[in-house]
């Protein structure tokens, strides 16, 4: 049950957890492909997010003061903000002439794939993409979250990816970054 009456909002199925019992156990999924319209696909359409078992590495940042305003709040832009700003993201990258100059929701151009045998054919989906960065060479788009994902529904790390796929030559590269909550760690 839900009070909610726009369909964007009722098929908002981010995570696994997040489908109708009816999907999970008939093993379905919801993949937009126009605005408004939206294919219910027998498969698997999240991606695991892995835990990173590795000892955590400390990053100095690159900024010679702590800004106050990074304290203030405790959003996904935020701490993306702070991780370009000290320089992180061009660090990981390995790419020192990154810089932001995607952000928020633009809509695809018309692309094709294959979930197992079925075709999807998307139209102009609205995307959005937490960051974007482009260096001499690549792209780089980030989805974030401020909370330790398990798992994400598969289009917001691919139909991004094929969007901009189709708007530059360069290598685009999509990232996952994640807050620990409670913690100061990226991931």
């Amino acid at each position: 049950e839900t009070g909610e009456k726009e369909v964007r909002i009722l098929c908002k199925q981010d995570s696994r957890e997040d489908r109708p019992d009816v999907f999970i156990k008939n093993n379905l999924f919801l993949l937009p492909v126009k605005n408004g319209f939206y294919n219910i696909i027998r498969g698997e359409g999240y991606i695991d997010i892995p835990i990173i078992k590795k000892e955590t590495l400390f990053y100095v940042s690159k900024l010679d003061f702590m800004p106050d305003t990074i304290k203030v709040g405790d959003s996904e832009m935020q701490h993306l903000d702070y991780a370009y700003a000290s320089s992180l993201i061009k660090t990981f990258a390995n790419d020192p002439s990154l810089v932001l100059t995607i952000r928020g929701r633009k809509y695809t151009p018309n692309f094709e794939f294959f979930v197992g045998k079925q075709l999807i054919k998307v139209s102009s989906v609205q995307t959005e993409v937490d960051a974007g960065y482009e260096g001499k060479n690549q792209v780089v788009l980030i989805e974030a979250k401020n909370f330790s994902a398990t798992n994400v529904i598969i289009r917001q790390l691919y139909y991004p990816f094929r969007q901009w796929q189709e708007k530059t030559n360069k290598k685009v590269v999509s990232l996952f970054f994640d807050k620990n909550h409670g913690e100061d760690t990226y991931s």
